[in-house]
């Protein structure tokens, strides 16, 4: 349900960007890739950033695929840094089997320093011959995606504690689980054994090898990318937050402005984010249900039981809404502070600024020297300090004429 849920809303993003002009660079590319230009061949890396979710998985079966009876190249190497899987288990399965059975070998590299592959990335690491860049990390499997009887138990029986804890290049290296600590993604490629390379020496004599193939790097297209960051528990979340924020403050203000539009881009953001990431459905609804309790409150301009409600189920909504990730603290403290802050004072002070009736105080004219401009008898017009104003005499005071001017007593 998730999936089909996260591909209908994908097509109608990609809709939109083609009405836009700029579907073009968000769509797997069509044409055909024009043969390598070395005569020694080229490498196709791929980068993988983020978790990986549709658009990744397709971004990897494409960019493998389409040079993979091309003319010249002769490896295919991901280079992964991945917070985890977000696909289910079978498109994780399709997504290795595809790339296993492609006429190229594809390696994994996990790099550059400071990387990581967890989850479901650690599975897809694990079955393309990967190595690791110095400083990088593997594990947190939790329960094993990829068929055993096809792949085998690859990581996780290594350790058993995979499951649950991540483990550094070297302590890969020790239990089989990394070929070997490559620190630059030339370094990977060398060791392949399928590339072409030729024997130099450094500055200082040493013996060394140099590629002679041509790397050739890809990652997402912007467009593209901004929908994949999306699919993050942070932007996802957070755009959720601005997305309510914003609407409501819309809905009672007039006329559609600044807010309204970037509350419904955001609106979109988090609906793409959300539908790809595992959630609880539950807490979404308790954090769609807030707005709704934002709002009857809002219309008073005074913060009561159904701001408090709205607060409550905001922020255990938040709290629980990923099944199996976590917004990080940062992000939450940002979404449940700041929708605090609105709904206590940012909303209730522009609704009253919006729609109270503006008043003046009388009391400063009393005393003050006024000028009949119309007869008073007993009510009639002044003026006072250039201000025209409804005057009425005192029972026990004669009448004004025009054109005569006294002391105010009153400003009944």
């Amino acid at each position: 349900m998730r999936t089909v849920l996260s591909r209908t809303i994908f097509a109608v993003l990609l809709a939109l960007f083609s009405s836009l002009g700029v579907a073009a660079s968000a769509r797997p590319a069509s044409a055909a890739v024009a043969p390598c230009p070395n005569e020694n061949g080229c490498v196709r890396a791929i980068t993988v950033n983020g978790f990986i979710d549709q658009i990744n998985a397709d971004f990897i079966r494409r960019a493998a695929s389409e040079v993979a009876d091309v003319p010249g190249y002769s490896a295919i190497i991901l280079v992964i840094d991945s917070e985890g899987s977000v696909i289910s288990a079978e498109e994780l399965n399709d997504l290795v089997v595809d790339l296993v059975d492609l006429p190229l070998k594809v390696t994994a590299w996990v790099g550059p320093s400071g990387a990581q592959a967890l989850g479901g990335a650690a599975e897809l690491v694990a079955a393309l011959e990967p190595s690791m860049a110095p400083n990088t990390r593997i594990g947190d499997v939790g329960v094993p995606q990829l068929d055993q009887q096809r792949f085998g138990d690859l990581v996780t029986s290594t350790d058993t504690g995979l499951r649950e804890t991540v483990i550094d290049n070297d302590e890969a290296e020790q239990r089989s689980l990394s070929l070997r600590t490559d620190a630059i993604l030339g370094d990977h490629a060398l060791n392949r054994g399928d590339v072409a390379f030729k024997d130099v020496t450094d500055d200082e004599g040493r013996p060394k090898r140099e590629l002679l193939t041509t790397n050739i790097t890809i990652g997402l297209p912007v467009t593209t990318q901004l929908l994949h960051t999306a699919a993050s528990p942070a932007v996802a979340y957070l755009a959720l937050a601005i997305a309510i924020g914003l609407l409501l403050f819309e809905f009672f203000t007039a006329g559609v402005g600044v807010a309204g539009v970037v509350g419904a881009i955001c609106a979109v953001m988090a609906g793409y984010g959300l539908a790809e990431l595992p959630l609880r459905w539950w807490a979404l609804a308790l954090c769609l249900f807030s707005a709704f309790a934002f709002a009857i409150d809002i219309q008073t301009a005074i913060p009561r039981l159904w701001t408090l409600i709205g607060l409550v189920s905001w922020s255990v909504g938040s709290l629980f809404l990923f099944d199996g990730l976590r917004a990080p603290w940062l992000a939450l403290l940002t979404g449940l502070g700041g929708m605090a802050v609105l709904m206590l004072s940012g909303m209730p002070s522009m609704v009253r600024s919006r729609f109270a009736t503006p008043t003046l105080g009388r009391s400063w004219m009393i005393g003050k020297m006024g000028t009949a401009i119309s007869d008073i008898n007993p009510e009639g017009t002044v003026d006072v300090d250039g201000g025209i104003w409804r005057a009425i005499t005192n029972r026990a005071t004669r009448s004004w004429p025009e054109g005569s001017f006294g002391w105010l007593a009153s400003t009944g």
